[in-house]
Parts: structure tokens; C-alpha cells; sequence
């Protein structure tokens, strides 16, 4: 018979943060209630409503706003112990900036002090891909008066709520917006201007600046990071250049908002590449000394899949638009284990080696697993007679990537915690609800009923037993 040592061969740290990420716009609903102004997804869900999964808009998703109570309560039958939600900008400030939403300024107070009274602590994030369309008519990230805009929103959220949140976070995943709004077109305003989206980076890096500036001018005691997708980029070989195309790829998508975040400066080797194809961003004297001198406290790192290229294998177009592209194709590894239902690699060792680059590389900054998740689609298929889904694969998927950060955390890796992605299954921009990812249930058709799934319920054992 195995003692309880040996059943929990996997143990992590009595204030390891265990918990669960969301974002407003895919789990609050109500998205034109109590005095919010429209973001950009409510804008783009009204005039073409054809680019969502089944027509379902972020008016519908999973009513947060409203059973909040709710929610919490089973965030405590779940065992968390943290809580990552973001605050909507145009919840807040309908126009983006100036008049302040006071039914806004009340809910997120009672959300806070919800959860802390469930003894769940809230870490805030302040944008989630959700600019509001006000703002977004400006120019959005591509308008320095966007940037200033979004401190003045940063510095009123410090002001209400930051004498009980703690840990707070200035962007999550910002090169999304870059690379869905402004190259690949899956996000408003769904441009292909490399020009713009290099523009919109390197004011999204300035934004968390002078945010991180503002707040730890306030002297509140927390902390304040931002949240990264740091998807490895590996190499098809070892040939110089399929080495040359991986390393150019996480220049582009991890290093562009790693370095400057962490380290306060952009990799020379990005600058030569922007320079060379006179892709330059525009700033204004003392921008680089902002970015220099207001770096991270910690680092929320979001990992699904990872990302694998080679050289190209066939000159590019120089006719047509410049695309990250123009310098490495994206590699289909033989063999690979996939989650069919995203399409999405599964690499569960990606995790580990993303903690080892932060551990050497960027001074070993304090950092957490912020999402990390597997959507699957007709979940109903895995239900039991009692209306349980039975999600094992869920369980195995958390499991073989938390043996992976426990490999790291003994190795001497700074990490403090796992957030899964998600609390309950949640709107997914354009896929609305066609994958599930939550470690609860939520039925569209019966009243947006919760259901703890089998994961939920793994997940309290985990938390309880501080490992498995």
C-alpha cells in the first residue's frame, strides 16, 4: 500500500497560487447594461455579426454580472485560493475617459470584496483585447492620446480598488491585439498593416509603463506585472536556418514584449529587423527612459501550444503586404500529439522550458502560470447520469503540465502559481461558446445553469492536497 507521500509525489509550496483566469467581455454579459459603453467587440457583433460562431455576441456570456455571488461560492467549492478577472475600460468609462461609471465603480467593489471575503484573492487585470469603441475611433493603440487615455483609466482603478487587490496586471497577451487586429485579421479592426502593428506594440509597451509608473507612484503595497503568451518558438533543426527563422519568430512574438517588459529594452536584434525594413515605430523623446525605468514586479505567463517553424521554404512576395512570415514558415512536425478539437499541439514540456528561459535569461523575475487550458467541443458527449462531465482528459492535460512546472519550481525556477483557463466555460471572441474550457459547466439553454465537471473537483483535491 503507498503512503500519502508517495500518492502526492508531486508537491508544491503552502502558498503555491492556485486558481483561474477570465477576462470582462468573455464572461460578464450585459455589454450595453447599467451605463457601459461599447467595445470594440460590441461594435463589431452589431455591424457583422456573420464572424461569430453561431451568431452568439458578448451580450450573452456566461452573465457574470449578474451571478457573481454565485460564481464565487463555487470559485470556493473549487478550492481556489486566487482569482484573475479584468476590469472592462468602457464598463468604467463609457467613453473611454472623462465621465466615470458609478454602477461600474460598485460592482467591481463588491466582486473584490466577495472574493476576499471567501478568503479568494483578486489579481486585476486592466485590458483584455477590449478597447472601448470610443477610443478605438481615435485610433486605438495606434494614438498616443489612446495611451494617455488608458492611464488615466489604470490610475482611477488604483484609486478605487487598490487599497484591498494586491496584484494587478497592465495588459494580458498584447501581442494578440497586434497580431489578430492589425496582420491576421481575426480581431476589429482586422487590418494587414504591419506598420500599424508594430505602432500599436510599442504603444501598448509604453501604456504598461506609465502605468506601472502611476501605480507605483501611489505607494499601495502590491504588486504590479503584465500577463504573456511566451510561446516558444523551436526550430525544425539544428541548420543555421531553421536556428536563423526560429529565433527571428521570437523576436517578433515573445521577445517584443518580454524584454522591454522585464528588462526595460528592446532586443537590438528586433530593432535591426524593424530598421532594415523601415518598420521604425514612431515615439517621442524620454518614451524609451519611461519603458527603461518602470519594468514589471512579476510576470504572468500563458502557455497552450507552442509554436514550430523552419526557413522558408520559397521567396516571399515582395509585392505583397510584410508579414512575420517574410521570415520563417510555420512547421508541421510529424507525430505531434493535437487536441483535434482547437487544432492546437499539445507539448506539455513547452511550459517547463519557457520557466528555464525566465529563470536564465530575465533574472528569474517572480512569476505564475496565468492561463493554461484545453477547449473541447460537445462536452454534453462526456456527461453522466447525474449531469457531471466527465472531463478526464482535462485532468490528464493539467496534470502533465503541472509535472512539468514542479520540474522547474525544483530546479529553482521563481514560479508562485497555476491559473487554469477557465473558472466556467466562457464566450471565446470569435468562437463563442464551440470550445468548452471551463472546470465548470454552463448551459445555454437552462438559464446559464453552473455545473461543477469532474476537473472541478480534481482541481479542490489538488488545491487541498497542495499537489497530487
Amino acid at each position: 500500500m503507498s503512503t500519502d507521500v508517495e500518492k502526492n509525489k508531486y508537491m508544491f509550496p503552502e502558498d503555491f497560487w492556485w486558481g483561474s483566469a477570465s477576462s470582462a467581455t468573455q464572461m460578464e454579459g450585459f455589454s450595453g447594461a447599467e451605463g457601459k459603453g461599447k467595445n470594440i467587440w460590441d461594435y463589431w457583433y452589431e455591424t457583422e455579426p456573420n464572424r461569430f460562431y453561431q451568431g452568439i455576441g458578448p451580450d450573452n456570456t456566461s452573465l457574470f454580472y449578474t451571478k457573481f455571488m454565485e460564481d464565487i461560492q463555487l470559485m470556493k467549492e473549487t478550492g481556489h485560493k486566487s482569482f484573475r478577472f479584468s476590469i472592462s475600460w468602457s464598463r468604467m468609462f463609457p467613453m473611454g475617459r472623462g465621465d466615470i461609471n458609478q454602477k461600474a465603480i460598485d460592482f467591481y467593489n463588491t466582486v473584490i470584496n466577495t472574493l476576499l471575503e471567501n478568503e479568494i484573492e483578486p489579481f486585476v487585470n486592466l485590458y483584455h483585447f477590449d478597447m472601448p469603441m470610443a477610443m478605438q475611433d481615435e485610433g486605438g493603440w495606434e494614438s498616443r492620446s489612446v495611451v494617455e487615455a488608458y492611464v488615466e483609466y489604470a490610475s482611477t482603478c488604483f484609486e478605487h480598488f487598490g487599497d484591498r487587490v494586491m496584484k494587478w496586471f497592465t495588459h494580458n497577451e498584447p501581442i494578440v491585439p497586434v497580431e489578430c487586429g492589425y496582420l491576421y485579421g481575426h480581431h476589429y479592426p482586422a487590418l494587414c498593416d504591419f506598420e500599424k502593428a508594430v505602432q500599436v506594440g510599442f504603444h501598448s509597451v509604453l501604456a504598461s509603463a506609465k502605468a506601472i509608473k502611476a501605480y507605483h507612484e501611489k505607494e499601495l503595497g502590491g504588486k504590479i506585472g503584465i500577463i504573456l503568451n511566451v510561446t516558444p518558438s523551436y526550430p525544425r533543426s539544428n541548420h543555421p536556418a531553421d536556428l536563423d527563422a526560429a529565433e527571428k519568430a521570437d523576436l517578433l512574438f515573445n521577445r517584443s514584449f518580454l524584454d522591454p517588459s522585464v528588462k526595460g529594452t528592446f532586443p537590438e536584434g528586433l530593432i535591426d529587423m524593424l530598421r532594415v525594413e523601415n518598420f521604425l515605430p514612431k515615439y517621442e523623446a524620454g518614451d524609451l527612459d519611461i519603458i527603461r525605468e518602470n519594468t514589471v514586479d512579476l510576470l504572468g505567463i500563458n502557455y497552450y501550444q507552442p509554436r514550430r517553424v523552419k526557413a522558408k521554404e520559397n521567396m516571399p512576395n515582395l509585392n505583397a503586404p510584410f508579414m512575420p512570415e517574410r521570415y520563417f514558415d510555420h512547421y508541421d512536425m510529424p507525430g505531434k500529439k493535437v487536441n483535434p478539437y482547437r487544432g492546437w499541439e499539445i507539448y506539455e514540456k513547452g511550459i517547463y522550458d519557457i520557466l528555464k528561459n525566465i529563470q536564465e535569461n530575465y533574472g528569474n523575475i517572480e512569476c505564475f502560470i496565468s492561463e493554461n487550458g484545453m477547449g473541447v467541443e460537445s462536452e454534453e458527449r462526456f456527461m453522466d447520469a447525474n449531469g457531471m462531465i466527465q472531463d478526464d482528459y482535462r485532468i490528464i492535460f493539467y496534470e502533465e503540465h503541472l509535472k512539468w512546472v514542479h520540474k522547474a519550481l525544483n530546479e529553482g525556477a521563481n514560479v508562485k502559481g497555476f491559473h487554469v483557463w477557465t473558472f466556467m466555460d466562457n464566450w471565446s471572441w470569435l468562437n463563442s461558446y464551440k470550445n468548452r474550457y471551463g472546470l465548470i459547466s454552463v448551459d445555454l439553454q437552462n438559464d446559464y445553469k453552473r455545473t461543477i465537471k469532474k476537473s472541478g473537483y480534481w482541481f479542490k483535491k489538488i488545491v487541498d492536497n497542495n499537489g497530487f
